[in-house]
């Protein structure tokens, strides 16, 4: 398989943002009420992973958008202390999975609720790159990593997609109102 030809963009310190610096923070609601507002929100189940060397780390986060078509890119928000975003920085690479409906499992051991060993509850395979590849998820994507911004207590990555691998006949686990969900694909266009 051949090298994609991505240039990086260098490294721009500006990019961190200190919103707890922004002159409105003082009026910004109390962060109960915050989340729960997002806790309305319906979105698919993600699990981050990346991969150096004998270290891998990931996380399940829910906070994962696609920024562009051209390049294919996307974007995950990452807590800054942790093994996972020390991980991304220091590879330059990262992957997702999509989880599908019956992976609660896999979701609950990334979130910290299940065993130590993370990657012990479920088969994952290795893209041509070395990050892991989660077995039986809708949708899983290599990426390398173009650019960041620091946010306070979480970083955003994004990166640019170079391997795909998609099945759309399987459901995807949604998290929403604080609980995971089915898909219900009677609603119609």
């Amino acid at each position: 398989m051949t090298k994609p030809n991505i240039k990086l963009p260098p490294a721009n310190p500006a990019l961190a943002l200190a919103l707890a610096d922004h002159p409105s923070a003082p009026d910004a609601v109390p962060p109960s009420q915050f989340t729960g507002a997002m806790s309305t929100l319906a979105a698919a189940v993600t699990v981050v992973t990346a991969r150096m060397g004998d270290a891998q780390h990931g996380r399940t986060v829910t906070a994962m958008l696609s920024l562009s078509a051209e390049p294919p890119a996307i974007m995950v928000s990452i807590t800054r202390d942790t093994e996972l975003a020390g991980t991304i920085e220091a590879a330059g690479r990262f992957s997702l999975s999509v989880l599908a409906q019956g992976q609660e499992k896999v979701a609950d051991a990334f979130a910290g609720w299940g065993p130590q060993d993370r990657f012990s509850t479920a088969d994952w395979e290795h893209w041509s790159s070395g990050q892991p590849l989660l077995s039986g998820a809708v949708t899983s994507l290599d990426c390398v990593l173009s650019g960041s911004i620091i946010m306070d207590t979480h970083t955003l990555y994004a990166g640019i997609v170079t391997h795909t691998r998609s099945f759309p006949d399987r459901a995807p686990l949604i998290w929403h109102r604080r609980g995971y969900k089915a898909l219900d694909q009677s609603v119609s266009r």
